[in-house]
């Protein structure tokens, strides 16, 4: 029988092997399968485990994505929380944040947000061809930005593109837009989902994968179960993404 770690390891040369990194969506959502309210305001789902958990993930990835969403709504820095994570980091040789990716269509993340200016490390934002002139050329001066695609970001050509700088486990803790394009083009191995002890409610609640969905079940992506694990009030449950 095949160890876990034995299988990861294999998922993780498959994905190099298809020229792009290994890439797994971590997220919290409530009992019910909310992210947050349905005013999109961001709410404590899980504890300090999974505080603790989230930032060991963050540690150990080259990467971390996000699409523009999430920087509106949340503000997020993405960085590495523990100093001694960060030193570990230092010391292996790396910056102390993993890169930071920003899926950003339209260019129209804010300038002074969060990732674009807390914590060392290199930023990169993904635009289209359809971004504007100028809003790129703002962007460029806190980032690198990367064009992809010709009326949205092209995920295929992005993730090849951060492969080539040798980024070789990503992590994407993006909301329902990112969630879905990457799973519905064949682009994500593994998801990681804390569910937490509290019911959000509201038709219109953000759920962890959002967009067109999938209407045939021959469409529909299986998932193998790698462990459930209590942790607190809630449950850790891993995935792998069947091919």
């Amino acid at each position: 029988m095949k160890t876990q770690t034995q299988t990861r390891a294999q998922a993780q040369a498959q994905a190099q092997n298809r020229h792009r990194p290994f890439v797994f969506i971590n997220m919290a959502m409530s009992a019910d399968g909310k992210v947050s309210t349905v005013r999109r305001e961001q709410l404590r789902i899980s504890g300090v485990d999974d505080f603790e958990r989230v930032d060991s993930l963050r540690a150990g990835c080259d990467a971390i994505m996000v699409g523009v969403g999430t920087v509106l709504a949340d503000n997020p820095s993405l960085t590495v929380k523990s100093e001694d994570r960060r030193e570990e980091r230092r010391k292996e040789g790396k910056s102390e944040n993993p890169i930071r990716v920003i899926v950003d269509s339209r260019a129209r993340t804010p300038i002074d947000a969060e990732v674009l200016n807390k914590g060392a490390g290199m930023r990169i934002i993904a635009v289209s061809e359809r971004a504007v002139v100028e809003d790129v050329a703002r962007l460029g001066d806190k980032a690198e930005v990367m064009v992809c695609g010709r009326e949205e970001v092209d995920l295929r050509e992005l993730l090849y593109l951060l492969w080539l700088r040798g980024v070789n486990r990503l992590m994407v803790e993006g909301g329902g837009t990112l969630n879905w394009s990457l799973i519905s083009h064949g682009l994500v191995d593994e998801i990681y989902i804390y569910v937490g002890n509290v019911i959000i409610g509201g038709e219109g609640a953000p759920t962890p994968v959002g967009g067109q969905g999938f209407i045939r079940n021959e469409e529909l992506v299986k998932l193998e179960l790698i462990s459930a694990d209590k942790m607190g009030e809630g449950v850790l449950l891993k995935w792998r993404v069947e091919s």
